[in-house]
């Protein structure tokens, strides 16, 4: 599943997706909408476009993105992509229909381009199209494959939507095969592009809106997967401009073949993170802000001694765990969706987190790792006394330097559960070992670490 979304008032949020399942025929992908007014509940608004026919540019619908032209005219431009390969002129191609109520669209098949020349003709897809105030003409920015330079954004631009000039990749760095659902966005005085390929959502950054654009050395704001093409934590994110702040809008992987592998494959559930600029430029993630309006309630918890050396007092746990051995504290039956916040310090060779189990169906637990000796934040289903036994599976980079105090929330939702580290940092994981009854605590591995301010909140 990918989406695209467009901001239409101040309260209003509309996310559009290729709609992905398991009995895709000839044609497939539509493109549906969800509606939401606070990234909490979200109206299924059902089919906005539907595929064509096996003669036509477009039996499978691939990610593009709507608009409001400057007279309120509607515009979805997306992806067509049929396989028989057009007579020649190439699978993928640019499409464009129109809609005055975003309900009823007309498909404009006399507006369908293709691939430049020295241009990959399969590989085109992905439009993202907008006004650009500053050139005073709309921008369309595209997943293309230059021969020379492999994958590349490249950039159109056109007075009124229906000619469109090419002018050239915008970002080429010559380092993965395409780079999906591209956007171009700006916070303050610089330009941020998003892309995604390898499982993985990037972005480099920019001090223009025609770059040049560098990708910083860690350019990865979620997780990525450590199995090649079933790594999708979150993957195909573009941005939305909602009452004052920018979110990053992305998918969770569907669960692989085994539970609680940290591996997820194609197609899943939204997922959206607040963007968070910090002071050299670089891009952090956090929980969006209507989170705070919507965990409103405290749930009490009482925390007890499981394993190893633990000191309990009030809302705070101290940890002590000698090497390769455990210490937990089990704070009680998981809520289904829960906010927990807290602040965390551990060995600079440590490896602490949360874990999820001790339930009577299934006494073992499970470690969400904030993982100093790696430096990662890590996830794979792994019993905790089997952490050293195998390499992470979903894992995203973090620095742990001896003796900070780590902010972080923890997000759940059924077997969906997300952790902000600093708001620097997520990681999003499907954990079945965290529901049906499953028990929610704090752990130290081989370690010292201290979890303080505990607070758990549900929904009102």
């Amino acid at each position: 599943m990918t989406r695209r979304r467009k901001r239409l008032t101040r309260r209003t949020l509309e996310l559009y997706y290729l709609y992905d399942t398991d009995h895709n025929g000839q044609g497939y992908h539509p493109i549906y909408r969800f509606t939401t007014d606070d990234f909490v509940g979200y109206e299924d608004d059902g089919m906005a476009l539907d595929f064509g026919l096996m003669s036509d540019p477009d039996p499978a619908l691939g990610t593009g993105s709507v608009m409001r032209d400057r007279e309120g005219l509607y515009h979805l431009f997306y992806t067509g992509h049929n396989d028989t390969g057009n007579g020649g002129m190439g699978k993928e191609c640019v499409m464009h229909a129109t809609s005055a109520d975003r309900v009823n669209w007309e498909k404009h098949p006399e507006d369908t381009f293709f691939s430049p020349e020295g241009y990959s003709r399969d590989d085109f897809r992905d439009p993202e199209v907008f006004w650009m105030e500053a050139d005073q003409r709309y921008w369309l920015l595209i997943a293309a494959r230059e021969d020379a330079l492999g994958g590349v954004v490249a950039k159109y631009t056109s007075p009124d939507l229906k000619d469109w000039s090419f002018e050239g990749p915008i970002y080429a760095p010559q380092a993965q095969y395409m780079l999906e659902c591209p956007d171009l966005f700006c916070m303050g005085d610089t330009w941020y592009l998003t892309y995604s390929w390898d499982c993985v959502t990037y972005y480099a950054i920019g001090e223009s809106m025609n770059g040049p654009f560098a990708a910083p050395e860690d350019n990865i704001l979620d997780g990525q997967g450590q199995m090649e093409g079933n790594g999708f934590v979150f993957y195909a994110a573009k941005t939305a401009q909602w009452n004052g702040n920018t979110y990053l809008c992305g998918w969770l992987g569907r669960a692989g073949l085994s539970a609680d592998s940290g591996i997820y494959q194609w197609a899943g559930n939204v997922l959206n993170h607040q963007l968070v600029q910090r002071a050299d430029k670089t891009l952090g993630v956090t929980a969006p802000e209507t989170f705070g309006d919507y965990f409103a309630r405290d749930l009490a918890f009482q925390a007890g001694n499981v394993e190893g050396t633990v000191e309990i007092e009030g809302d705070d746990i101290a940890l002590s765990a000698v090497d390769g051995g455990i210490a937990l504290a089990d704070m009680g039956m998981r809520a289904p969706t829960m906010l927990l916040e807290c602040d965390v310090t551990l060995d600079a060779d440590g490896c602490a987190g949360f874990a999820f189990g001790g339930s009577e169906a299934d006494e073992a637990w499970t470690a969400l790792c904030l993982d100093a000796e790696r430096g990662l934040i890590h996830y794979e289903g792994y019993e905790l006394t089997e952490l050293n036994d195998y390499d992470p599976m979903a894992i995203t980079r973090f620095d742990f330097p001896d003796g900070a105090v780590h902010h972080v929330k923890l997000v759940c939702e059924n077997e969906i559960v997300v952790i902000y580290v600093d708001d620097e940092k997520a990681l999003s994981s499907r954990i079945g070992h965290s529901t049906n009854g499953a028990h929610i605590g704090v752990f130290a591995e081989g370690c010292d670490a201290a979890f303080t301010d505990i607070t758990m909140k549900v929904p009102e």
